[in-house]
């Protein structure tokens, strides 16, 4: 073992006994806006309850007692909880939670109140936990959070919660905190496209960013042009319309809904789309040369409008991801009848690429999207992109402070801090990328919608995402969630506390990697969890 290696073990060992030995520690991920907390203890009653007396929502589709029922599913974490109660002081015991939710409307959508305040226990009804949200989905995040309070006691055998009386106010500092997969590079099977859902709901992410399509395949199945996904690796490596409606009306409607999660689908446009000719030739500019799609047939935009036709059927969230990143017009100035096109509109590369962009919008825009566009799009001609438009910026740092100081909006995923392909960046530099940096205005930093890690597919498939993913996704997500002032300074100060999510995340059934070493790393000697 080397020396690195021998001071992560002593390191970890340290904060590991911490975690395990000391109950009463504060083990919150992300770390709530505000909490309070006592020394006593209570106990969960073995017929723990749902009340919603009082509650304007009248939870028609179930979202919240399917919210409840998986909370006491990660509670018991597999255990058969069949304690007896008989001796604990009947004022100890916690019969249910009383959930009171002020808005009837579970439509979710960017900006849905996402606030919770959480009492454990009630002071009106001091055998209840209380929880207080604006919708919905800030109850979903109170229940998330209840569920990180309560410790399965292997002695007595029952749900146990420490440091009570509770008092927690929370809400997110940012209304996007998103997670991009990637589906084309290596396919992703629908039911690990589920847990990866599932995982972001427990960090309290909530936009999965789905890159659906790229240059390696089109798995797809689009009913305006049914050929496109002839693009797919193979017949057995695609998604059906009926699959991907179930994916967003199910999947994501009754799964990523219930979670609190929106889709935003992304078709990038005009580069990185050469899986689109193996179905229709003609959107390629030659057999020799690919991509990017040919700007100078008709069709090209026929089919972007019938994939965002089919798109606006089943993809509910407000934005759509046009791409528009990395694109070389070569083939467009190098083939023949692209090159006559491009003299007959006065046209060069870089002008028709602005070209294909901007009518691109203006498709997206007619089908009710606003849209998000790569950097790249507002470093060669912000000025004429749709006001519309945000601007998702990736390449490096400085990119943000300039796209709203023109006014319009922004997302941040800059590569050298949360991109998780890029294993060798550690979940410290996750944790400490901030995206508001050098923005200093109120109303500048109103227009940074929020932040997104970015797990692109090239060396991820159904083997390996979960793990690539977390833990260093879970430091992205608390600088989204928390307030600033309660951020580490030192992300060591917050390493003990994330080696108990990483850990919380293994016992639901999540491949989280250790936090020693770098991205995806697996133990470096047997030990407990809380040492890794």
């Amino acid at each position: 073992m080397g020396l690195k290696s021998a001071w992560l073990v002593v390191v970890f060992l340290f904060l590991g006994v911490a975690v395990a030995k000391n109950v009463n520690r504060l083990n919150v991920w992300p770390m709530p806006k505000w909490v309070s907390r006592g020394h006593n203890r209570v106990y969960m009653s073995l017929d723990f309850q749902l009340v919603t007396d009082g509650s304007k929502y009248i939870d028609g589709s179930g979202i919240l007692k399917d919210g409840f029922t998986r909370m006491l599913d990660v509670v018991k974490v597999a255990h058969v909880v069949d304690g007896d109660l008989s001796s604990v002081d009947k004022s100890l015991i916690i019969k249910g939670i009383h959930v009171l939710i002020f808005s009837p409307d579970d439509q979710l959508q960017y900006g849905v109140a996402e606030s919770y305040k959480l009492l454990v226990p009630s002071p009106e009804m001091p055998d209840y936990v209380h929880l207080e949200a604006q919708t919905v989905y800030g109850a979903l995040h109170g229940l998330q959070t209840f569920s990180q309070l309560c410790h399965f006691n292997f002695t007595t055998r029952l749900i146990e919660v420490h440091m009570v009386p509770w008092t927690i106010i929370d809400q997110p500092r940012f209304s996007y905190r998103g997670l991009l997969i990637d589906t084309s590079r290596h396919y992703q099977p629908v039911p690990m496209i589920k847990k990866v859902i599932d995982s972001m709901a427990y960090a309290k992410l909530n936009v999965l960013h789905w890159h659906i399509v790229d240059i390696q395949s089109f798995p797809l199945e689009m009913p305006s042009f049914p050929k496109l996904w002839d693009g797919a690796y193979s017949v057995s490596e695609r998604y059906t319309f009926s699959d991907a409606a179930e994916i967003v009306r199910q999947v994501i409607l009754l799964y990523a809904q219930r979670r609190g999660i929106n889709v935003l689908a992304e078709l990038d446009v005009p580069g990185h789309a050469l899986s689109w000719g193996y179905g229709y030739p003609s959107l390629w500019p030659s057999k020799d040369c690919q991509q990017p799609l040919d700007v100078s047939n008709e069709f090209t935009f026929k089919v972007i409008d019938g994939i965002l036709s089919d798109f606006s059927k089943v993809f509910k969230f407000k934005f759509v991801h046009l791409g528009g990143d990395e694109v070389n017009t070569s083939c467009w100035t190098t083939t023949p009848h692209i090159k006559k096109w491009l003299k007959e509109h006065r046209m060069n590369g870089s002008q028709a690429y602005q070209y294909f962009v901007l009518r691109a919008q203006k498709i997206a825009l007619s089908h009710g999207f606003e849209i998000v566009n790569w950097e790249e799009t507002f470093n060669d001609f912000g000025n004429k992109l749709s006001r519309k438009t945000v601007v998702h910026n990736w390449l490096g740092g400085g990119v943000a402070e300039q796209v709203v100081a023109s006014g319009l909006r922004c997302i941040v995923s800059n590569q050298d801090k949360w991109y998780l392909d890029h294993l060798d960046t550690p979940w410290e530099e996750f944790y400490k990328n901030e995206p508001l940096t050098n923005i200093t205005n109120p109303k500048q930093q109103s227009l940074v919608l929020g932040g997104e890690v970015c797990m692109w597919g090239e060396t991820v498939d159904g083997s390996d995402i979960e793990q690539t993913i977390w833990p260093r996704a879970a430091a992205a997500a608390e600088r989204l969630w928390t307030p600033y002032d309660n951020l580490a300074k030192d992300p060591e100060q917050v390493a003990g506390r994330l080696a108990h999510f990483r850990c919380l995340l293994n016992q639901r059934g999540i491949a989280a990697a250790p936090l020693a070493g770098l991205g995806r790393e697996a133990p470096i000697e047997p030990g407990s969890c809380y040492v890794q």
